[in-house]
């Protein structure tokens, strides 16, 4: 599912401390992935180029957005007589930490309201660049057990996603101050699917596949030989999970063999189950979308007349493109790869 949205969006590069410099040309072109990758490239002519302001450390912004991070990486190019800046994205930047138990303990254990926890886990790590909101989200956790040696961003996240809340994060540069800050805070995810679903009836442009070729059984072959063969017979249901009773049978059978012949009982399960994930039935919707600009973590839906047809997905993916001062956001909802 993906959605593309126009925008008008201004960016501005500060030196790493914070401080405002200037607006980043509109004749730059701009490609910031939020999401996935989690980085930036950012292109400007050569006759742009001015170190006090690109060098390494200094902070490329969108106030009140997600969209920035710090210059990590320098390319000149003569050819083209371009200069080519990228670096990680706030977000991107979570996931260059690793949480490690406290000495003398198996795990590190945290408690407390979502954003206390937050503040906790991110600590001092990034000299000031992080604030953490003060404000309360009303989840109170007790002894929540964090996983060992996990990026800050994995643990962020699952704790996050267990209680249906996505990271929110925004560039905030305070009015009549010259300092800006990268501020965090835990936020409810927004189901809009529960009151706004997106459909062709609405002239916006919705293309949905509703595929049934996919395979329904699988039969999974391990290790031994012959007869001593192990072998494991998995089977799409109804709904779509994966179970060891046939659901489709005849002419609605649709089968294929999983062959990993170094394999225990234990291994060849789970590596059928998630072959299978990838060969069964599958519903595929693209949206475009104008005026909305989804976060991380938010749930949308679609709909088609034709297919009768509704795929509720979240938003795992952005990529903010500007090219010529125009500015275009495309969304990627779970498993458009």
């Amino acid at each position: 599912m993906e959605g593309a949205v126009s925008q008008e969006i201004e960016f501005t590069v500060a030196k790493e401390n914070g401080l405002e410099l200037k607006r980043l040309p509109e004749i730059a072109e701009v490609d910031i992935d939020i999401g996935n990758k989690d980085d930036f490239e950012i292109i400007i002519p050569n006759t742009e180029w001015n170190e006090e302001c690109y060098t390494y450390g200094c902070r490329i912004f969108a106030a009140d957005t997600e969209y920035g991070g710090m210059i990590q990486d320098i390319e000149s190019t003569t050819e083209t007589e371009e200069v080519t800046i990228r670096g990680n994205t706030w977000r991107g930047r979570l996931k260059y930490k690793i949480v490690e138990p406290p000495a003398g303990k198996d795990y590190l254990t945290v408690s407390g309201d979502l954003n206390e926890i937050l503040k906790e886990l991110i600590g001092d790590r990034f000299d000031g660049l992080f604030e953490i909101s003060e404000k309360a989200t009303g989840i109170n956790v007790e002894n929540w057990q964090v996983d060992r040696y996990v990026t800050l961003y994995d643990a962020i996240m699952k704790i996050l996603d267990r209680y249906q809340h996505r990271l929110d994060i925004r560039y905030i540069q305070p009015e009549g101050q010259e300092y800006g800050y990268v501020l965090l805070q835990a936020m409810p995810i927004i189901d809009y699917s529960e009151d706004l679903e997106y459909s062709n009836e609405e002239k916006i442009n919705v293309n949905i596949r509703d595929c049934r070729s996919g395979i329904n059984h699988l039969v999974c072959v391990g290790e031994g030989e012959n007869q001593e063969r192990i072998v494991i017979h998995l089977y799409v249901q109804k709904d779509g999970s994966i179970g060891k009773v046939p659901h489709y049978t005849g002419k609605d059978e649709l089968a294929a063999v999983y062959d990993y012949s170094s394999a225990d009982a234990e291994k060849l399960e789970e590596g059928g189950m998630k072959r299978l994930q990838e060969l069964q039935n599958y519903k595929k919707c693209e949206m475009t979308i104008e005026d909305a600009d989804l976060q991380i973590g938010d749930i949308l839906s679609g709909y088609d007349t034709v297919t009768d047809t509704v795929v509720q997905k979240p938003v795992v993916q952005k990529i903010l493109k500007m090219k010529n001062g125009e500015i275009t956001i495309e969304h990627k909802m779970k498993g458009d790869d």
